[in-house]
């Protein structure tokens, strides 16, 4: 058996959440040390994503670490909030020059952060940057602004990498960076080492992309830096837990990455918005575990045979029968026997 992968998380995911109806949270408000504990009690995990600013933190940047520490926790990863209230028409292709300046200023000092945490990488999510109506926007103009912006970012921190994780829509009905093909098209353009793909595995499956294929294509143009997995019906980002809707799309992401030996962390990104955070990270990484088997089982022979062959109903049972097994293998036995029942 192959040496089980890093698990992470993103820290929001031991968070309290909100939404337009719940506007007061679905729980109690839970602070960052806290957060950072409960990461710290899911035994697997071994690396979280932290957002920054800090929000609602009124400690300091060595309580942070030390509540990393205590944990055995690293962080891999600074995920700046170039999405809030401030930046509602962008962060990088603002209009107005003055917020694209305070944009960069937070980009930047979130990279400064991420170094002296010693992270992975900078995530850059531009939740904020797109349109919403048609004759919005100069599509010219926004793409050279995104463009030049992210190469004077990245050009200024070569020591560390940056991931752009792509996302269709929401919250802007069309945000600049919706799908692989278009983001690597960025980073292209921008010409620099160190800038490179976030695939979150959800964002794949709600923007109709075949998560696999994405992976497949970023991992050809060498720019699949990092993942975040999770789950959804396709009709919205709804952060599932991984492996609750796509088991076989799942395993074929998974799949992708073992033949081509990308062996970087397998993130949650979820929000567990009804659920107890810490269970819910921790069956996700016991379904990912079971497709860590799954993987080492299957027979790549026959699949690639079948493949060659565009055979899909040979593929399917290949895949059905090391899948299932192997998920099986340690679900609890909740309800009695046959034997039992007849004694």
């Amino acid at each position: 058996m192959t040496t089980l992968p890093t698990f992470g998380a993103g820290i929001w995911h031991f968070a309290t959440y909100k939404d337009r109806y719940a506007t007061e949270g679905y729980g109690p408000e839970v602070g960052l040390l806290e957060q950072i504990d409960r990461a710290g009690a899911v035994a697997d995990l071994s690396v979280v994503d932290l957002n920054w600013p800090f929000a609602g933190f009124d400690g300091t940047l060595d309580d942070v670490k030390q509540a990393l520490a205590r944990n055995n926790l690293r962080a891999i990863a600074v995920t700046p909030e170039i999405y809030n209230r401030d930046y509602v028409k962008g962060s990088i292709t603002n209009p107005d020059p003055a917020v694209r300046a305070q944009a960069l200023k937070l980009l930047n000092e979130a990279s400064v952060l991420a170094k002296e945490l010693g992270c992975d990488y900078v995530k850059l999510w531009f939740g904020q940057d797109g349109w919403d109506y048609p004759f919005q926007v100069d599509y010219g103009k926004i793409w050279k602004l995104a463009v030049d912006g992210l190469r004077e970012l990245v050009g200024a921190h070569p020591e560390i990498k940056f991931v752009i994780e792509y996302k269709p829509r929401e919250p802007r009905n069309r945000i600049i960076f919706p799908n692989a093909a278009r983001t690597l098209l960025a980073i292209q353009q921008v010409d620099l080492d160190n800038l490179g793909i976030l695939l979150d595995f959800g964002h794949s499956l709600y923007g109709l992309e075949t998560p696999a294929d994405a992976a497949q294509l970023c991992i050809d143009a060498g720019k699949l830096f990092a993942i975040d997995v999770n789950d959804n019906f396709r009709g919205w980002d709804d952060d599932m837990v991984v492996g609750s809707v796509h088991l076989v799309e799942t395993f074929e992401f998974f799949h992708t990455l073992r033949n081509n030996g990308w062996d970087g962390v397998w993130q949650l990104d979820q929000f567990p918005f009804r659920e107890d955070s810490v269970e819910a990270a921790k069956t996700a990484i016991r379904f990912l575990k079971a497709l860590h088997r799954a993987l080492d089982r299957l027979d790549e022979q026959g699949l690639a045979e079948a493949q060659a062959n565009h055979d899909s109903l040979t593929a399917q049972r290949l895949v059905q029968n090391v899948l299932l097994s192997c998920l099986a293998e340690d679900t609890p036995q909740t309800a009695p026997t046959p034997t039992e029942v007849t004694a």
